[in-house]
């Protein structure tokens, strides 16, 4: 089960990275924006299949141990918003693949991505602490 559970995490690993290679977008071709879009919109989904499969191994894990309930309450509305975050970023994404193919102007669409994977990105840093430091609380 632990296997799954880092399994899990590596594929969260993606949203740490995603502001750096959203960050570099603006200065790439429009063929290579669009398959770098088309890119991070497909790992976006396996994001998200990433966190499911550690909310269900995660929840299994915490039966099995003894942890405090803020700890929990803090997890799980991490991971509430985490889920949320991914989710928004799937409409803007599948926007501006849209309309860089119809090559109109998707800064708006970018910048919105660009935002949310930030927060998102901090997010998961932060779920990443209280991983490893459970004790903190």
């Amino acid at each position: 089960m632990i296997f799954l559970h880092v399994l899990g995490s590596l594929a969260l690993g993606f949203y740490i990275l995603l502001p750096f290679v959203l960050g570099r977008l603006g200065s790439l071709s429009l063929s290579a924006q669009e398959g770098t879009v088309s890119a991070v919109r497909t790992l976006n989904r396996f994001g998200q299949y990433g966190l499911i499969l550690q909310f269900i191994t995660g929840g299994y894990l915490i039966s099995k141990g003894e942890y405090s309930v803020p700890w929990m309450v803090v997890v799980f509305v991490l991971f509430l918003a985490a889920g949320a975050l991914s989710g928004i970023i799937g409409k803007p994404l599948r926007l501006a693949v849209e309309g860089i193919r119809a090559k109109n102007e998707v800064t708006e669409h970018i910048g919105k991505v660009r935002t949310l994977s930030s927060v998102l990105a901090v997010v998961i840093v932060v779920i990443v602490y209280f991983m490893v430091f459970r004790y903190v609380i």
